[in-house]
């Protein structure tokens, strides 16, 4: 028996497996509603997903944060979406159920949103068929398929959105593999030569970025998953964050708690901007960041991230009134001036105290502390394999 993701199973009891095939014959299938088959199938995939060292855990965002996201980021009927790293299309039902469920619809909007508000792109064919699948069980596209496989930092494809949403796959540096004559394979640095970036680079995160002001219409709305790296790194990453600042109004920072994610080792948050037309005065007036970070201790199994965890940061994005925020504690508005005067221009910003590192009677349970303690040294062991590989070429 051989299921979707390419593993062999095997019934070894001749009566279990003719018990098992009666009860999926028992099924009628076609009959399902087809949000019970794409609820059946996103079940499957996170399923996978929790296999890390064999299974999708990187294409595969958590779906409270991306029902966060789309909560803040509020699409509408009749807006384009677009996702370059949309792995198995987390963002795009997402979207799509809230389109369904917070506006009635008529007949021609219902085909749009089938058709035509969708286009993705994966670097992975596997994982695109998974997506395609994912969607069409959702009642999502038809016989011209909404996403494409290929390298989408290669080159602008020209279309403009309303609305990017991504979560672009962790890793700092991209890289091409080669084969020399005698067999071996070595790994060089890729840099994009484009355009319509600002810098050039071979740090992916980065160019993801770059690419996705690229695919904005002007006042196009964009929520993508960046590490840490990118709010503070310098050369590139100064000159990029610089840029974004002045050219796009980055209204919104949330900072996420380690534990998030199925790729470990990684700390992460999603920025939140929209692209503007050409100014010579800088479009950011005030960078607004959450801090769900500090103090916050969650793991993939015993306690993992919620959609409730998220509730207090939607209610201070304030969606519906963005201009009418209000400090909180964990919530801080920070002005263009105090962020173009920092070192770097980092966006690296944290003001809550660390209560396990003052007091320790508060310190986490020894789980949390072995995961951060190993996360922090994947972290660094990948920056300094960077680093050698720089010195290496």
């Amino acid at each position: 028996m051989r299921p979707v993701f390419g593993e062999y199973y095997k019934v070894q009891d001749p009566a279990k497996l003719k018990r098992l095939v009666e009860m999926i014959d028992g099924e009628t299938w076609v009959g399902l509603d087809i949000d019970v088959k794409g609820d059946i199938y996103e079940g499957l995939l996170q399923k996978n997903a929790e296999d890390i060292k064999g299974g999708a855990g990187q294409y595969f965002t958590p779906r409270p944060l991306i029902k966060a996201m789309v909560a803040v980021i509020q699409p509408k009927p009749k807006e384009t979406i677009c996702d370059p790293a949309c792995g198995t299309g987390g963002f795009f039902l997402s979207a799509h159920d809230y389109i369904s469920h917070n506006y009635q619809i008529d007949k021609e909007q219902k085909k749009f949103l089938r058709f035509k508000t969708f286009k993705g792109k994966d670097i992975v064919d596997g994982v695109v068929r998974l997506c395609v699948m994912n969607l069409f069980l959702h009642g999502v596209g038809g016989d011209d398929v909404p996403i494409e496989c290929g390298d989408s930092l290669i080159s602008d494809p020209g279309d403009r959105f309303e609305i990017v949403m991504t979560n672009p796959p962790f890793g700092k540096k991209s890289s091409i593999t080669i084969i020399n004559g005698e067999g071996k394979a070595s790994k060089d640095s890729l840099t994009y030569e484009r355009e319509d970036f600002w810098a050039t680079t071979s740090n992916k995160q980065l160019n993801f970025l770059q690419h996705v002001k690229t695919l904005l219409k002007i006042n196009g709305r964009c929520a993508i998953v960046v590490p840490d790296n990118v709010l503070f790194e310098g050369g590139a990453g100064e000159t990029v964050r610089r840029k974004l600042l002045h050219e796009c109004d980055v209204h919104t920072l949330l900072r996420l708690p380690t534990g998030v994610f199925y790729a470990q080792g990684v700390k992460a948050n999603v920025l939140f901007f929209d692209r503007k037309p050409a100014s010579e005065k800088p479009w950011t007036e005030k960078l607004w960041i959450y801090d769900l970070r500090t103090n916050m201790h969650f793991t993939l199994k015993e306690n993992p991230l919620k959609f409730e965890d998220l509730k207090d940061f939607i209610k201070c994005y304030n969606p519906k009134k963005r201009h009418e925020r209000k400090e909180s504690e964990r919530f801080r508005a920070f002005s263009y001036d105090d962020l173009i005067q920092r070192d770097k221009v980092s966006l690296d910003i944290f003001w809550l105290k660390d209560e396990s590192l003052e007091d320790s009677e508060n310190l986490p349970a020894p789980e949390v502390l072995a995961q951060d303690i190993a996360e922090n040294l994947e972290a660094a062991l990948e920056q300094f394999n960077s680093i050698y590989g720089d010195l290496g070429s």
